[in-house]
């Protein structure tokens, strides 16, 4: 049936995108439908900035003509979610896809749709990896190399096959295949990280020439600066480089692998500004590594040592890391949250002494991030069974949304039991979106005892149990 709709869809674009561009071939035409749309528009962008808005009409269909399109990737958005796509003039693109499967129903039809549709295959196979990984990364070497090998081997021949059957311009193989490319760098990335932190003993049998990749990743590279194959590549890197450097100049390696660590975080902040000239790209992983620094900050002296840092690199965004830093100075270690207050899901504006009478772990979520918080929730859900002594509490930060936020707690079956939403802020939710990877340990007292673990990380379970155990 969805294959029926999407093609009667997909027809009337065409004609109608055919109709709008017929005497202009280097235009891009751009259109589609959306089943079950979260909001009532979307957006086109590249490189961070929005190039339009387009609205839904009364059946959810969108479709505009774009005269002077570039070559090259673009961000589609349909707020919560986006995916990209990759355009150039003369194409006309049509879109379908059901927001309940987003990226699993989205499809792209219509002339040059072929490009779309490979970098989405690429994705979703990407995606995959990330679940194989886990299992890769616990064999020898010399077998990772062999099934990485393979993986490579395979998407250039099918990248190869569809070239025999379009006409692909040299602009878009060039960036295919260096998404295949940085697919395959960042698998050995990914497993050279992974088997140094957990199975130790198989590091020492990674061959000299493993990582020999390294060589050949452009941190310059601005058409794919919107490539999340590309920047999870970078992001991987980061990683890699800042505890191998720790390895080097320090005895307790186990310590190096500390990624909330100031130590680990200054290293990959002065990497990132020393090896790409590419100021969007930069900012996006300063961006992320200030919040990262400053949001799991402990105590004044460390926000001090961030801050200064920041200023020392010429931080585009100094203003909003001080105040990030202001704000973080109510969640230190030994701070009490008692005062703070929230609603309850019946209306009841409670603060936390009210709330907290045992150990407590509190997580904060989004309506606005759907995939984010199905995902803590599956996480929460599974560690209630296992821990029931300690509280847990879902805060939502969308102050104002009481509607919607009861809404999404029915739709995604949550439980209503300590779900709470807060009740005043004093900055913006984006800053509030800053703390949506951060997790509260807190006695029953109300003091926060621990505020510098990232929540599900492969540690995460274990701090429970050391919170707990205490």
């Amino acid at each position: 049936m969805k294959n029926i709709i999407f093609i009667i869809a997909a027809m009337a674009f065409l004609i109608t995108g055919c109709d709008d561009n017929s005497g202009d071939s280097e235009s891009v035409y751009i259109g589609g439908q959306i089943n079950n749309p979260e909001t009532d528009f979307v957006i086109i962008s590249k490189e961070n900035k929005n190039l339009d808005t387009l609205y839904l009409d009364e059946n959810n269909q969108f479709g505009q003509d774009f005269p002077s399109l570039d070559s090259g990737i673009y961000t589609f958005t349909h707020p919560p979610e986006s995916q990209i796509m990759y355009a150039e003039p003369g194409d006309s693109l049509v879109i379908w896809l059901n927001t309940l499967a987003f990226d699993e129903s989205l499809n792209f039809s219509g002339k040059g749709s072929e490009k779309s549709n490979f970098l989405l295959d690429m994705f979703l196979k990407n995606r995959k990896n990330n679940d194989l990984i886990i299992t890769y990364y616990k064999i020898e070497p010399a077998e990772f190399a062999r099934i990485t090998d393979s993986i490579k081997s395979n998407r250039l021949d099918r990248l190869e096959k569809l070239k025999e059957n379009n006409e692909f311009s040299e602009d878009f193989l060039k960036i295919a295949r260096a998404s295949i490319d940085y697919e395959f760098y960042d698998l050995r990335e990914r497993y050279t990280f992974l088997i140094k932190k957990y199975y130790n003993n198989f590091s020492e049998k990674i061959p000299d020439n493993f990582n020999d990749y390294r060589k050949e990743i452009d941190f310059n590279d601005a058409e794919l600066q919107d490539y999340y194959i590309y920047t999870n590549l970078i992001d991987d890197y980061l990683r890699s480089k800042s505890i191998e450097y720790c390895a080097e100049n320090h005895e307790d390696h186990k310590r190096c692998f500390n990624l909330n660590s100031y130590k680990n975080i200054e290293r990959r902040i002065l990497l990132i500004d020393s090896i790409s000239d590419i100021e969007q790209l930069k900012n996006e992983f300063l961006d992320r590594l200030a919040t990262q620094a400053i949001t799991m900050a402990e105590r004044e002296s460390r926000l001090d040592s961030v801050l200064n840092l920041l200023e020392s690199i010429n931080y585009s965004n100094l203003n909003e890391a001080r105040q990030l830093a202001e704000i973080q100075k109510n969640y230190f270690n030994g701070k009490s949250l008692n005062e703070f207050t929230a609603l309850d899901t019946k209306g009841n504006l409670l603060k936390y002494k009210n709330i907290i009478d045992s150990p407590t772990i509190t997580f904060g979520w989004s309506i606005y991030s759907p995939a984010h918080h199905r995902w803590q929730h599956d996480i929460i859900s599974n560690l209630k069974e296992k821990y029931p002594e300690i509280k847990f509490l879902g805060v939502n930060i969308d102050l104002g949304e009481r509607e919607e936020w009861l809404r999404t707690l029915e739709t995604f079956g949550y439980s209503k039991e300590n779900e709470f939403q807060i009740a005043h802020r004093s900055t913006s939710r984006e800053t509030y979106k800053k703390y949506l990877n951060k997790v509260f340990f807190v006695n029953a007292d109300g003091t926060i005892v621990k505020g510098d673990v990232n929540f599900g990380s492969p540690e995460f379970e274990g701090e429970v149990l050391e919170f707990l155990n205490k």
